[in-house]
């Protein structure tokens, strides 16, 4: 039996087992399983692998794409550019970290926007967020990370909130957050609905629900809002290609 799985903590809101199990039926794909382990700690993933040496392939999801990568061997030249890890193929106990996030946002992003380049904000600055940075910059958008301190080439809710001129100037706004996600549904990043219009366009990488808490504050205001399902099936499918190089 070939083994994949994915890592992260928590998983109740994760496609991923469905989305591979429906894939292998579908296809016709023999002899193949998809597990996900839910590890409280980073640490736990090498016991993940001593009590499944069988494992090839593993995904990577929240909060671990940058916390995994002390664990590998190898990066694909590209990660190690981007900085984050979502997807990892083991070979003879060799473990190379690869991101397909990075493919599959860029282009499900090119497929929305057609050829518009509306300049961005990025909401969060963890793992997903660095392949989103990378793809606006190979897609010539220009952006401005959006997090709860202040940085270089960064912007703080609080100044979202105090000066509408970011909101006007950036009006595609892209959620890299996991806030929204199943369970906690309600859940929102705090940028200033009132400001939001017919212009925005917002892109949330949260899948589950289908419709989050921020996409329908935009679609309120008349603005354009879509989901991560199409990138998660999209980076699924290359992840599966690694997996099988």
């Amino acid at each position: 039996m070939r083994k994949f799985g994915l890592i992260g903590y928590p998983l109740t809101h994760s496609f991923s087992k469905k989305y591979f199990t429906e894939k292998f039926e579908k296809e016709g794909i023999q002899g193949c399983q998809f597990d996900s382990y839910e590890i409280p700690q980073i640490g736990d993933f090498e016991l993940v692998l001593r009590e499944n040496p069988e494992l090839e392939g593993m995904a990577v999801t929240i909060p671990y794409k940058e916390q995994v990568i002390p664990f590998l061997h190898e990066l694909d030249p590209a990660c190690r550019e981007i900085g984050a890890v979502n997807c990892i193929q083991i070979r003879g106990g060799n473990r190379k970290g690869f991101n397909t996030d990075y493919l599959g946002f860029k282009h499900s992003l090119e497929n929305w926007l057609g050829n518009a380049r509306p300049k961005a904000l990025v909401l969060g600055t963890g793992g997903a967020s660095k392949a989103v940075k990378i793809a606006l910059r190979d897609l010539e958008i220009s952006f401005l990370s959006v997090s709860r301190s202040a940085g270089e080439g960064q912007v703080t809710y609080a100044e979202l909130a105090s000066d509408s001129h970011y909101l006007r100037d950036f009006p595609l706004i892209i959620n890299t957050t996991p806030l929204g996600t199943y369970p906690n549904t309600e859940g929102m990043p705090a940028i200033p609905t009132n400001q939001l219009g017919e212009r925005h366009l917002v892109y949330d990488l949260v899948y589950n629900p289908a419709e989050t808490t921020l996409m329908k504050a935009c679609v309120s205001k008349g603005g354009k809002a879509k989901n991560g399902m199409d990138m998660l099936a999209l980076q699924a499918e290359a992840n599966w290609v690694i997996w099988n190089s």
